[in-house]
């Protein structure tokens, strides 16, 4: 069976290049990824909102509710996390019984990657050896790998250091 978390990635790639609009952390595309979450679309930092918003897009799909074993999408849309916090996606996680996994582990494509300075992304592609750069794919992000409320700019595609990593999320176990 192939990879069903290789679509999630996909739905991410499709976001990159979007950008804030005038005002710093808004948008009509940036209101749209907050909407994911429980928070009231506004000029806040949006890393999580855009991991929120690609796995909703995700889970409206037939393949990824069969792959998740949900039956419908209010289902998933329960199921799923809204938090507007890099650091509240891990906790997430683990409530729901999720493998979290640190640093040392091989990031796979499709993993949420929470980072240590409160950041989140999703991987696009398999790594090799831990101790490769991770290949992500960020929201509130900027072209220097910048995260904050005032650097992030957009959506982009990134290469980070594993030294970086606090936890992966990984939402479906692949076969070895």
């Amino acid at each position: 069976m192939a990879n069903p978390l290789l679509r999630l990635v996909e739905i991410a790639q499709q976001e990159i290049g979007t950008r804030e609009g005038a005002q710093n952390n808004t948008g009509p595309q940036i209101a749209e990824y907050q909407s994911a979450t429980w928070l009231t679309p506004a000029p806040w930092p949006w890393c999580a909102a855009f991991t929120s918003w690609v796995l909703r897009e995700w889970l409206e799909e037939a393949d990824s509710l069969a792959a998740m074993n949900f039956p419908n999408f209010q289902v998933a849309e329960k199921w799923r996390c809204k938090d507007a916090s890099a650091f509240g996606w891990e906790k997430w996680a683990r409530q729901k019984g999720l493998d979290v996994l640190t640093e040392n582990d091989l990031a796979k494509a499709g993993d949420f990657v929470v980072f240590d300075f409160s950041h989140i992304g999703i991987v696009a592609k398999d790594q090799a050896n831990p101790k490769d750069p991770i290949e992500t794919i960020e929201g509130n992000t900027n072209g220097a790998g910048d995260r904050d409320s005032t650097t992030g700019d957009g959506v982009w595609s990134k290469k980070r250091a594993p030294s970086l990593v606090k936890c992966y999320i990984r939402l479906v176990t692949q076969p070895k």
